[in-house]
């Protein structure tokens, strides 16, 4: 594909939304949001704060940007998320005694405790995609971060 429409597309054909690179992408961005509703619920998560708590279990205290970059977020979309969890009791934000324009997250006690409540989460999500075999979902996988490290 490589960002070009096979030669010999007439622009009607181009238009066609079964033509569409993006419009897959876009369903299955839902349809996989739409799946881990259910699992996230009883953590008081939405998925954009599921994301952000995992960098933070996994990275520990980060920077607003960092987050942001780990993410593909910019920070006014992270922003509103990281008030959410912080009012939850899961991180507070402080800024940088470095930089006072940067702000760090932290995970509070209740925060890291979360983490073993969320443990399963990615084993019951993928118990949902059974049409997938392991190795096609790898190698989608390996295909949308590359389509991602593209984009930086």
């Amino acid at each position: 594909m490589a960002g070009h429409l096979p030669e010999g597309t007439s622009p009607d054909e181009a238009l066609k939304l079964e033509n569409q690179l993006c419009f897959p992408l876009y369903a299955a961005s839902k349809e996989v949001i739409r799946r881990y509703k259910p699992l996230l619920d009883p953590l008081g998560l939405t998925y954009t704060q599921y994301l952000t708590m995992m960098v933070l279990w996994e990275y520990g205290t980060q920077t607003v940007g960092a987050i942001g970059e780990r993410l593909f977020l910019d920070s006014g979309t992270l922003t509103p998320v990281l008030v959410k969890l912080e009012d939850k009791g899961y991180v507070t934000r402080t800024r940088s005694g470095k930089d006072s324009r940067q702000v760090m997250i932290e995970l509070t006690d209740e925060g890291r405790a979360l983490k073993e409540q969320a443990k399963d989460v990615p084993f019951r999500l993928a118990c949902t995609f059974s049409d997938l075999s392991l190795d096609e979902g790898l190698e989608l996988k390996r295909l949308l971060m590359k389509l991602l490290e593209g984009s930086r």
